[in-house]
């Protein structure tokens, strides 16, 4: 596994930032360049549960590993949601249980500076690279 990182610089404050991140509706619009229709479903709460998921009800179940309001969420990925339903952890999932996925909010005088770290393995780093900076330019311009 591979952890890649990306920065973006956003005029806004850093509660306007993470409203955007987190927030259901925005949510959906920046996340939608990875997968169209994502959503999550969570009580946002650390140490909660987290399912990341498609409108076919396929995805990630998670937990909230730590979070700093504004500043700080990590997540920690577990395993594989089909039809709404977590699975066992097979052999294809223990390859990426565990994976980390960080979000990092720094003020700087009138800027955000977003700095996010995910663990990906081989087979979707490609992707990864070219969608999360189009996602993260849309948490940018929702946000400014």
């Amino acid at each position: 596994m591979e952890t890649l990182e990306f920065k973006i610089r956003i005029k806004a404050s850093a509660d306007k930032v993470w409203s955007v991140l987190w927030n259901d509706e925005t949510y959906r619009k920046w996340t939608g360049v990875f997968y169209e229709g994502s959503y999550a479903v969570s009580d946002w709460n650390e140490g909660g549960k987290i399912h990341f998921l498609g409108p076919n009800g396929g995805g990630m179940n998670s937990i909230i590993e730590k979070k700093i309001p504004n500043e700080y969420m990590a997540f920690k990925h577990l395993g594989e949601v089909k039809d709404f339903k977590e699975l066992p952890i097979d052999e294809k999932t223990q390859k990426w249980s565990g994976a980390m996925e960080i979000y990092r909010l720094t003020p700087d005088d009138e800027f955000i500076d977003l700095v996010v770290q995910v663990d990906v393995v081989e087979k979707y780093i490609d992707y990864f690279k070219e969608a999360f900076p189009k996602g993260l330019e849309i948490v940018k311009k929702l946000s400014e």
